[in-house]
């Protein structure tokens, strides 16, 4: 690619690594670069109580939209979550509630406002859900209005679609529907409110193109599309994901201080590309950080962890996990800032010490349930073999395969258990 930008938005996505495609480069560029604020949006599906990391690229894209004078609209699909995307899935999505989904809608937009500022001028925000329109669409009329303008099959060369069909999983008529309702939503943000670009990762550019098409074909406006890459780490791991499960970026689903650590983790190898694509540092100290080697990387990753801290969660909770972070590992330390897991006695198999050969008198609970409990373990399995491979730690001790349990007077001190180096929890009795 060897164009040029004029506008201050199409140089940030070329030159921190936002950019997988656009339907019309220079024709795109131009219209960011006329002087007023242009309309963008990204669609958000109701799935989960939180977006995830995942979606972070996504994200910033609206913010760095927002900071270079344009107005970014993030779409609530309150509609179509009804129906589900079926892209790139081997498996149809569960279908949700319509309470589900308001609850899961609730829960998302509390992560918008750290990144956006919503509001009436020309370059604020604004939130909406395409339920809007969606819900009372009239069928008969919606087919004869809309569905006209779609082929069947075009729509079957898409490479969401064919992948599926390839592979001969079943792919329902509810999700089929769906690139048409995304197309339609693109129509109807451009009717209303002028949005003239619609963003996504890679795996939504059929449906991207589809409504510019439509658009064009109902109400010949000239509409663009622009993907960003889908991201893996350079071990080729999904981003958004960690040993135990997804990154959200709620704090009640995954705190400050895990959620730190999750950057902190950062293989050596990806820390220039994510300080781009995550943080708002220049991109030349983006480079500068990303080519330190050996122990000074460790550094970058530092900076990595409190910059996309703060923008999510804020300074305060930045400061305090890398403060949990250098007295749990550099100081041997428990730390104030790691997830606590408060258990009742009721809650716990507990046993007692003659019966396991420990204290008489004393009351003892499996170190493997303790690990599950405090989400270090997937399982009792995943917990056994952590035991067996000396990998589980109680108070900075390794546990003792031959006798792996934690008595009731420590658990009402609070224990601290530990995974194998980087990962820590806080448990305790609670009562």
């Amino acid at each position: 690619m060897t164009y040029h930008p004029k506008s201050d938005f199409m140089q940030v996505m070329m030159t921190r690594g936002y950019l997988a495609d656009c339907t019309d480069y220079q024709g795109l560029d131009e219209a960011l670069s006329s002087g007023t604020a242009c309309p963008a949006y990204i669609g958000f599906d109701a799935t989960a109580k939180s977006l995830h990391v995942g979606s972070l690229i996504q994200i910033m894209m609206l913010r760095w939209l927002q900071k270079t004078g344009h107005k970014p609209i993030t779409l609530m699909g309150g509609g179509t979550t009804k129906v589900g995307d079926p892209s790139f899935r081997a498996d149809e999505r569960p279908l949700l509630t319509p309470e589900q989904i308001d609850d899961n809608i609730a829960g998302i937009k509390q992560v918008f406002s750290k990144y956006i500022t919503y509001g009436d001028g020309p370059s604020d925000g604004l939130m909406i859900n395409n339920a809007e329109w969606l819900d009372d669409l009239n069928y008969l009329d919606f087919l004869r209005d809309i569905g006209r303008h779609f082929s069947v099959n075009r729509m079957l060369s898409f490479e969401s679609v064919k992948s599926r069909l390839d592979r001969e999983q079943s792919l329902s008529f509810l999700e089929f529907n769906y690139m048409i309702l995304q197309a339609y939503d693109f129509l109807e943000l451009n009717r209303r409110y002028g949005c003239i670009l619609q963003m996504g990762g890679s795996d939504q550019w059929g449906n991207i193109v589809n409504g510019i098409d439509l658009t064009r074909r109902v109400l010949d406006h000239e509409i663009y599309g622009l993907t960003s890459p889908l991201l893996t780490t350079s071990d080729g791991k999904k981003m958004g994901k960690s040993q135990d499960g997804a990154v959200w970026l709620n704090a009640e689903m995954r705190s400050p201080y895990e959620f730190w650590q999750f950057w902190r983790n950062t293989t050596d190898a990806d820390v220039g590309r994510f300080l781009k694509l995550y943080t708002e540092l220049a991109v030349d100290e983006c480079d500068r950080l990303g080519a330190l080697a050996g122990s000074e990387i460790n550094a970058a990753k530092i900076i990595l962890a409190n910059e996309v801290t703060t923008l999510c969660h804020g300074a305060e909770a930045a400061a305090a996990a890398e403060a949990t972070a250098r007295e749990v590992f550099e100081k041997g330390g428990v730390g104030d800032d790691l997830p606590t897991f408060k258990l009742t006695a009721g809650e716990m198999h507990l046993l007692p010490g003659d019966a396991i050969s420990g204290q008489p008198g004393e009351m003892y609970c499996s170190a493997a349930t303790l690990f599950v409990d405090a989400k270090l373990a997937k399982s009792g399995k995943d917990a056994k073999r952590l035991i067996s491979e000396q990998a589980a730690f109680v108070n900075d001790a390794a546990v003792d395969p031959a006798f792996a349990f934690v008595s009731v007077s420590d658990l009402r001190k609070t224990v601290k258990l530990t995974a194998g180096k980087k990962r820590h929890a806080l448990v305790q009795i609670d009562g």
